[in-house]
């Protein structure tokens, strides 16, 4: 069951309309990371998980992705319904498909569930979620850089540290699983490579790149990855 309150969570005022950038919030909209895509994924993803505690997490997330995207189209829809005589609306998407938002990303290109990241597999899920929360953190940094409205910046400063919180979120629920460092998940053991980082970017300098991502305790650093084969 769905209840839906019209005031949402943040106040959304715009002080100078903008079409053109209301069609780079398309991207938040309808595109690959934006809040359609994360609502829809986190939602699906809850049916997959048995340990109540995470479901919920998921459902709350997800319920409040879908007030993102109720944020993000009250933007777009303010954006666009003050400013279409205008020229700069001509030039826009909006001027063909009409004012408001659309599914659609800053392109103009359809909105897909192929966007959406789920496998049935609670550790893959989150791990698949922290890294939607990151591209849609980089997307709103990157609208907030070319915003030049104040009330826009606003918005768009809450919806970024709300992805940051659910990264923090899905981190969380990793750890108390055990699973936030751990690599391995599954039914399957990996066999006896998995300890083993090959050397296979050189150059004729010789000298190689080391760090804890190729040296020990983790890992055996293979130098000569031919040699050692033969």
């Amino acid at each position: 069951m769905f209840f839906h309150k019209k005031d949402p969570v943040h106040t959304v005022q715009v002080n100078e309309a903008d079409p053109v950038f209301a069609q780079l919030l398309l991207e938040q909209f309808g595109g690959a990371t934006g809040e359609l895509t994360a609502a829809l994924q986190y939602w699906v993803q809850s049916f997959h998980v048995e340990d109540p505690s995470i479901k919920d997490m998921l459902q709350d997330i997800a319920i409040e992705e879908f007030g993102h995207l109720e944020m993000v189209g009250k933007l777009i829809e303010i954006h666009t319904k003050d400013s279409d005589q205008t020229p700069a609306y001509n030039s826009t998407l909006f001027a063909v498909r009409g004012i408001g938002p659309h599914f659609l990303d800053s392109q103009g290109s359809s909105w897909t569930a192929s966007y959406i990241n789920e496998g049935g597999d609670v550790v893959r899920d989150l791990r698949a979620n922290i890294a939607a929360e990151a591209g849609a953190r980089q997307t709103y940094e990157s609208l907030i850089k070319l915003a030049t409205d104040e009330g826009t910046k606003k918005t768009l400063t809450h919806l970024l540290t709300r992805e940051i919180s659910h990264t923090k979120m899905f981190m969380n629920a990793l750890d108390a699983m055990g699973k936030l460092t751990d690599p391995m998940f599954g039914n399957i053991q990996p066999d006896d490579t998995v300890e083993l980082y090959y050397n296979l970017s050189t150059d004729d300098s010789g000298k190689d790149e080391r760090g804890p991502w190729n040296s020990e305790p983790d890992f055996k650093y293979i130098a000569d990855p031919v040699a050692s084969r033969n």
